[in-house]
């Protein structure tokens, strides 16, 4: 069973940066196209990027375009979100997860406020 543990959220002002970081066990995290999710208050959860296995190609939702940039590191069976020009509609609890196939189990996440 893969387990799924993001961190590196936090209060921020509106353009400002935060870099998140979801650490996975289990052996199977380098064959996986991995994704971060955000759900804000009120709000289905949604798909902000994906990476592909080696990390060659990336995809980001329209509204984070330009701003996110997600990586990752097999090695450490790390994906990292650098997040930067933060606005307020930025404002969610982030998640990782695979993004193409049986999704694993949901972490905990980790809370992004953006205000002032």
């Amino acid at each position: 069973q893969v387990q799924l543990v993001e961190s590196g959220g936090g209060l921020v002002q509106p353009g400002g940066s935060l870099r998140l970081s979801c650490v996975a066990s289990g052996s199977i995290f380098s064959i996986n196209v991995m994704g971060w999710y955000r759900q804000a208050p009120g709000k289905e959860r949604e798909l902000v990027a994906f990476i592909s296995r080696s990390g060659s190609t990336n995809y980001y939702a329209v509204s984070v375009k330009g701003r996110f940039t997600m990586s990752r590191d097999n090695a450490k069976n790390t994906v990292y979100l650098q997040m930067n020009s933060l606005k307020s509609e930025d404002t969610a609890v982030y998640y990782c997860n695979t993004a193409a196939g049986r999704l694993f189990q949901w972490g905990q996440g980790t809370q992004v406020t953006v205000s002032s």
